[in-house]
């Protein structure tokens, strides 16, 4: 709502302000060559709605201007003498102010195609006509000489195998992060560019994404957070102090105090870096910079307070207010994981946050299961799972908790406890261990009624590292022909390449239990050199899993 009433608001002053300046262009199109003031084309909108994108025209109205490509070159013959400065300038796209006004597009937003070059989006790519297209966009500002670049004998042929796909990936990392405040951000770089001195400054995606304005937004929010719990901690002082004696400062002075001693604090939380850090997902060690910029900005405040006009705030106090502003401060910035700490609690002991939850049984409870566990607590997505307990083959963690989830038992326990607890899935989460007691227990999950689903091994890479006497990872050459060495005849071996197929199908169906079983047995007989499966067995097997899922 507020991006629309933004909008609507500046495309209406803009055209009431621009009116005079859309009169003399259109004076100056139509004795500059023949035709309409105009342009009106075809456009892909939001929901792929088709509408008529409006411009100042800028070709000769010919028969081989309305047959030429829908993409248009730097040296392209179709362009008018005017309608080159019009371009240029961007002058010729102001008249899409009225698509915003009527809500056929946004002043940023992703660029509006042509219908012909919408039909060859893939799936992923569709997504950026979720949204209003609009008049700048990342795009726009990183592809600022477009044109330039398109100055060949094949223009759509260019367009499409070079910039449209690297647009339409910065187009779906707008629609992906789109905020009020990156849209501030794309009308600033866009102003820029329009200025000749800054238009051929080389900008980059995290040039305009990490833009003065939503920097100057993070500056603000935070200052405005930190002054008002500077001025709570002051008027607590304050009240504290008042119990013991008399306290000769009046409210003016308060405040003035809590501005300063905010401005002091946030002045050494950017010198020191505290600024920077995404505090839904910082550690406790994050905790020592706001500690070091309290310190450091109660200091200070002692000096300004000693340099202000009597009466003073006694040294005391202004110590007791730091503590004070401390807690505070840490709590603002710790406050997402104090709540999800809560509700973590409330949910182990509440039946009811239970319900209509995936129960989950982990399968280890070293690194990986730990990994896992913390996972599923502090992912969104996670919160549609609900952990009942770990497993473990080791003995000194039987009967205790680890990250508050409970270590019921031993392995070979798994399908006690799955029938037991009524468990959904497994997450099969240990790897040290050799590969038969691997097989071992993997058989007791998959002998469950429960899915299985097996954690990557990533602790075991990072334990041991790329050494350089290990393999190179394969990259096909000309001589591989895109297919990778898998040992003599395997590619020919008929009976493997039906069971590859089956398992392909499984996936694809989403039978990811019958076929992580399949792999699984496929992996002991290519390691073990049995015969493979027959394809019958597998397709039975197949059957067998659609009933069992019905």
């Amino acid at each position: 709502m507020i991006k629309r009433f933004f909008d609507f608001s500046t495309s209406l002053l803009g055209l009431l302000f621009l009116a005079p300046i859309f009169a003399v262009i259109a004076v100056t199109i139509r004795r500059d060559s023949d035709g309409p003031v105009f342009y009106a084309g075809d456009r892909i909108g939001r929901e792929a709605k088709l509408f008529k994108i409006l411009k100042f025209r800028t070709m000769d109205e010919t028969p081989e201007a309305h047959n030429g490509p829908r993409i248009t070159a730097q040296d392209d013959a179709r362009i008018t003498r005017l309608g080159r400065f019009l371009r240029d300038s961007k002058l010729n796209e102001l008249p899409q102010l009225y698509n915003v006004l009527k809500g056929d597009m946004s002043l940023v937003g992703p660029r509006p195609e042509d219908p012909s070059i919408v039909q060859k989006y893939t799936e992923e790519q569709r997504e950026v006509l979720s949204v209003r297209p609009g008049i700048t966009s990342l795009a726009t500002v990183l592809f600022a000489d477009e044109e330039k670049m398109l100055n060949t004998s094949d223009v759509t042929k260019t367009y499409l195998r070079s910039i449209l796909p690297e647009k339409l990936r910065l187009d779906l990392l707008y629609v992906r992060n789109k905020s009020f405040l990156l849209d501030l951000d794309i009308l600033f770089r866009t102003m820029m560019i329009l200025i000749p001195r800054f238009r051929g400054a080389t900008l980059s995606t995290e040039d305009v994404i990490k833009g003065p304005v939503r920097w100057a937004g993070r500056i603000l929010s935070w200052f405005t957070i930190d002054a008002a719990i500077s001025f709570i901690a002051i008027g607590a002082a304050g009240l504290l102090w008042r119990i013991t004696g008399p306290l000769h400062v009046g409210v003016g002075q308060s405040l003035l105090i809590a501005v300063v001693m905010s401005a002091l604090f946030s002045a050494t939380n950017w010198i020191m870096g505290v600024q920077r850090v995404q505090w839904r997902y910082a550690s406790a060690s994050e905790a020592v910079g706001v500690i070091i910029s309290t310190a450091l900005s109660t200091m200070l405040l002692f000096v300004v307070n000693l340099l202000m006009k009597p009466p003073h705030f006694p040294l005391e106090m202004v110590l007791v207010a730091g503590l004070i502003a401390l807690t505070g401060f840490m709590g603002a910035r710790y406050h997402r994981r104090l709540l999800s700490g809560l509700r973590q609690r409330w949910e182990a002991i509440s039946t009811a946050a239970h319900a209509g939850r995936e129960r989950v049984l982990v399968v280890g409870a070293g690194e990986a299961g730990q990994l896992t566990i913390w996972l599923l607590r502090n992912s969104p997505k996670g919160r549609a799972f609900h952990i009942i307990g770990v497993v473990d083959d080791d003995l000194e963690k039987l009967g205790t908790l680890v990250h508050r989830t409970p270590v019921l038992g031993l392995c070979n326990r798994i399908p006690e406890i799955v029938e037991a607890e009524d468990i959904g899935t497994i997450i099969f989460a240990i790897h040290t261990i050799d590969s038969e007691r691997r097989n071992h227990i993997l058989s007791l999950c998959w002998g469950t009624s429960a899915r299985t689903v097996v954690v990557p091994d990533i602790f075991t890479f990072l334990s041991k590292g790329m050494k350089p006497e290990d393999p190179p990872i394969w990259m096909p050459t000309d001589q591989d022909h895109g297919k990778p060495d898998l040992g003599p005849g395997i590619l020919e071996d008929q009976a493997l390449k039906e069971q590859i197929h089956d398992l392909a199908e499984m996936a694809r169906k989403g039978d990811f239990l019958r076929m992580s079983k399949a792999l699984n047995r496929l992996d002991l007989e290519l390691n073990y050199g049995s015969e493979p499966v027959p394809a019958d067995q597998l397709a039975e097997e197949k059957a067998e899993s659609v009933e069992d899922r019905s």
